[in-house]
């Protein structure tokens, strides 16, 4: 079958770049998302993630996050705005229901919007995750605020809602090559490329909320690549590189992340980039 092409629109662009949204998915499902287990693992420990939790996840990718809570015996749901994403989701986490079979009752996946997952007469959410990194991209944040004003009316009372956002620059070796989005985006003054993560991203976002901070951590990710082209793709699938790929086009793009990436290539030809995350833990009023 022949991949559907679509034209992502990004504001204040020139013309869109024609992006192969199946294959993007697949790169972040076979490449990129395992990058973010460390962090996945590391809040779930903390919280206590089991048998009693009722987890909504944000921007749930292709439910690798929601896969890890559910072996813990967490009841999930997850939403997230990419049909391609949520399709690789299904196949994980509801492959019962893919074969025409009864569907696992711990595990629900709704295309939509947040408040699309209410349930009506079921508990609310002990636990929402969005574990989409922020503080990014000018203006992630406001994204998410609209979708955690949809999600926490959904939780309960003094519920635990996880924001995650990339450490200090200095502490990440994929910002010196993340900057290469920046640089090709210049010229055209593309909105919606990369920037380095301010130390109160996660704090203003919860303010914002109105979520109360409990807590906070750091955790490695580094992210770790078989060659420099799975490098490449992992990272294209992120989206971070699609206003540059706006402002320039594919090929400049790839030319470039092959050459930032360089520095971190091995000896064996595999790409290594030790990296430090953060996560905020907030609670619902």
């Amino acid at each position: 079958m022949t991949p559907t092409l679509v034209r992502q629109h990004l504001p204040h662009a020139g013309t869109a770049p024609r992006v192969d949204l199946r294959a993007r998915a697949r790169d972040w499902s076979e490449i990129q998302e395992r990058m973010l287990v460390p962090l996945y693992e590391a809040v779930y420990e903390r919280l206590d993630v089991g048998p009693a939790t009722r987890l909504l996840g944000l921007g749930c990718g292709s439910g690798l996050s929601l896969l890890m809570a559910a072996a813990r015996g967490a009841a999930v749901t997850g939403v997230d705005a990419s049909p391609e994403r949520m399709a690789l989701a299904r196949e994980r986490l509801l492959p019962e229901a893919a074969s025409g079979t009864h569907a696992r009752p711990d595990a629900r996946l709704v295309d939509g919007s947040p408040r699309d997952t209410a349930e009506p007469g079921a508990p609310g959410y002990s636990l929402v995750t969005a574990f989409e990194p922020i503080g990014c991209l000018a203006g992630d944040s406001e994204g998410l605020a609209g979708a955690l004003a949809e999600a926490t009316p959904l939780a309960r009372r003094g519920a635990a809602v996880v924001l995650a956002g990339w450490g200090p620059p200095e502490r990440c070796a994929t910002a010196s090559v993340m900057r290469v989005a920046t640089k090709l985006a210049e010229p055209q003054r593309t909105s919606g490329s990369w920037r380095p993560a301010r130390r109160d991203d996660l704090e203003d976002v919860a303010h914002r909320a109105g979520l109360r901070p409990d807590g906070s951590g750091r955790v490695a990710c580094p992210f770790g690549y078989a060659d420099v082209d799975s490098a490449v793709r992992g990272l294209k699938s992120t989206g971070l590189f699609d206003a540059a790929m706006t402002a320039t086009d594919q090929a400049q793009v790839d030319k470039e992340l092959t050459e930032a990436l360089h520095p971190h290539r091995r000896q064996d030809g595999t790409v290594w980039m030790p990296n430090v995350f953060r996560y905020l833990i907030a609670r619902t009023p």
